[in-house]
């Protein structure tokens, strides 16, 4: 803003980072872009972006504030003498957009000291190639490209602001403009985090608030609202506090616990509370106070960006640690330092991503989930974010990365990633696949991620991933899973399945150990599903699993018999791993010459 803006009030970096360019005259067109439908805070209280930037940021240092979108039409916000205001609205009236932004312009012009507020400026400035672009389209995307280039336009103290969601809804005309700024407006940090909760829930203790602070990163502010103020539509918080009372009635410190449940259900209808609070769950008597509050929070947390991002993205449930995994030792010991390095915040030793590689029904997807428990991160998985509309793909990915990069410490799941993140060496879809794969790139090697974001990929087809995403510095440990390679490491595989299904048996780990000996080629998926086969058996026969039911289960098994992909896929696993100590015996002392001369031998087979 110019050199007479008010700096008495504290303003969020992105507002110093549009005065400090304004001032320095590098841009007097800015687009704001990302978390733009939030809630800020100055001087205690809270304003939509549009309000904060006409009442805090230009109020003070411009004369005219005129806000401009599709539907509401052109409007003073600040400023203008009646006969003014209605000159330019009977200017207006029969005109489109290149009438508009004509006399937008003459206002400029003819007064200075004049802000312009454009809402929703995708949908004026739509992201799409110049002969899809309507004359009035085109009217506008020239009038602002040569406003940003017009020096005495602001020589005469104007500016103008565009506010977008996603940068992928704007032409790309318009952003390599070097007059034009892109501002991004990031998801609230820690401290703007702690300030939202304290001005929206002020009873709240500052421990609860210091800990509310760690639980809500991914959360804006105005969701956040939603969870901690006091009062919001519906039950208020005594009706609350009253409801929450009877349904934990009996249970230890009923009374407080009620009471600081009713703060964080604002706006929660009778039964949405009764979904959230568990009557049933055990409070021990020297549990923490705050831990069952904290516990509804994440709750509501997953429920809040889960349906920002819908059909986005899904938080990955980790119900069992790695002491549940069978088998698989040397994965286990490797997995467990990695996550003893991201417990300790020792984020110079953390990587920046895994990649699970290895054939179907390996286990995988189980063992991450086991390893996300020990590391104590939280999952998401990434679902299908391509859309056949131009630019939707990118703008999806890009709420992905960002909801994902506010949560940290988190961990970014895809399975399946050869289908997600394939080599686009062919760009059938315009192009898109290039631009997705070079900023998941980006994404991935931004050394601020280091800690924060771990990039999870698993796949058994690691060969169709583009070669640049498996390098070091994004993916920097491959971690190969294999079928069993032992009749014992069979057995405690299946030991482990029985164990988590909380199965009662009589079985001898001898005779289930013979009975493995036949099983050579089994997956992790095949013994599981011979493990329930024989619990099958043994219900029907109103007993408890023997020895001799789980034989009967071997021999009635078929397993899948696509040998040549299954080993095929091994042998990719094998070409993907940096270390020789992550393989079964059978693969250590296999040759490089050897290992290539098999997979071509293979692939053509199986091309066949």
């Amino acid at each position: 803003m110019p050199s007479h803006a008010n700096h008495s009030a504290p303003v969020p970096a992105w507002a110093d980072t549009i005065r400090h360019k304004y001032m320095a005259g590098e841009a007097s067109v800015f687009v704001l872009y990302r978390n733009v439908f939030d809630r800020y805070l100055s001087n205690g209280k809270a304003y939509s972006l549009m309000e904060f930037l006409s009442a805090v940021l230009l109020k003070d240092n411009k004369q005219r504030i005129i806000e401009f979108s599709v539907d509401r039409g052109v409007r003073y916000v600040q400023g203008g003498a009646d006969d003014e205001r209605q000159a330019l609205y009977s200017h207006l009236e029969g005109k489109g957009l290149g009438g508009i932004f004509d006399a937008l312009e003459r206002r400029m012009r003819e007064n200075g000291s004049t802000a312009v507020l454009i809402t929703y400026a995708g949908t004026i400035f739509p992201a799409a190639e110049p002969h899809f672009l309507s004359m009035d389209e085109r009217a506008a995307m020239t009038a602002l490209h040569r406003w940003s280039l017009d020096d005495s336009l602001s020589a005469a103290d104007n500016v103008v602001v565009l506010v977008t969601e996603s940068l992928a809804e704007i032409n790309p005309a318009l952003l390599t403009n070097p007059r034009v700024a892109a501002v991004e407006l990031p998801m609230p940090d820690r401290g703007t985090r702690e300030a939202a909760i304290r001005h929206y829930a002020p009873k709240m203790s500052a421990t609860q608030v210091a800990r509310l602070a760690d639980h809500t990163a991914g959360l804006r502010a105005i969701q956040i609202a939603s969870i901690v103020s006091g009062e919001g539509p519906g039950l208020s918080e005594r009706e609350r506090s009253a409801l929450i009372a009877e349904l934990i009635a009996g249970s230890p410190n009923a009374t407080e616990r009620a009471a600081k449940l009713a703060t964080i259900t604002a706006g929660m209808t009778p039964d949405e509370i009764r979904r959230l609070i568990d009557p049933a769950r055990p409070i021990p008597d020297d549990a923490d106070p705050d831990q069952e509050m904290l516990e509804a929070v994440r709750k509501r947390k997953r429920e809040l960006i889960e349906k920002e991002c819908a059909g986005l993205i899904e938080f990955v449930e980790t119900r069992h640690g790695l002491d549940a995994v069978g088998g698989n030792d040397h994965i286990k010991t490797e997995l467990m330092a990695i996550a003893r390095s991201i417990k300790a915040g020792d984020r110079a030793r953390a990587p920046m991503g895994l990649l699970a590689v290895g054939a179907m029904g390996a286990g995988k997807t189980f063992v991450i989930k086991a390893f996300l428990k020990e590391a104590g991160l939280s999952g998401v998985a990434l679902k299908n974010f391509r859309s056949k509309w131009v630019g939707a793909t990118e703008s999806n990915l890009e709420r992905v990365l960002a909801t994902v990069k506010a949560m940290g410490p988190i961990a970014l799941v895809i399975d399946e990633g050869d289908r997600s993140f394939g080599s686009a060496s062919e760009d059938s879809d315009g192009g898109t696949s290039s631009r997705v794969i070079a900023r998941l790139k980006e994404f991935m090697s931004d050394p601020d991620n280091r800690g924060q974001v771990l990039f999870i990929l698993m796949t058994n087809r690691p060969d169709k991933l583009d070669t640049d995403i498996k390098r070091p510095g994004r993916l920097d440990r491959k971690i190969p899973f294999f079928y069993p390679n032992s009749a014992a490491e069979r057995s405690a595989i299946v030991q482990a399945i029985l164990r988590r299904y909380g199965a009662t048996t009589d079985l001898d780990v001898g005779t289930l150990e013979a009975s493995c000996e036949g099983m050579d080629g089994y997956s992790n998926a095949d013994l599981e599903a011979v493990a329930l086969l024989g619990l099958e058996l043994a219900e029907r026969e109103g007993t408890t699993l023997t020895g001799e039911i789980f034989g009967r289960a071997v021999v009635d098994f078929i397993p899948p018999q696509a040998r040549d992909m299954i080993r095929f896929m091994e042998l990719l696993a094998v070409a993907e791993t940096s270390r020789r100590s992550l393989m079964p015996p059978r693969f250590k002392n296999l040759s490089a010459a050897d290992l290539q001369d098999e997979l071509s031998a293979l692939r053509l087979k199986i091309a066949r």
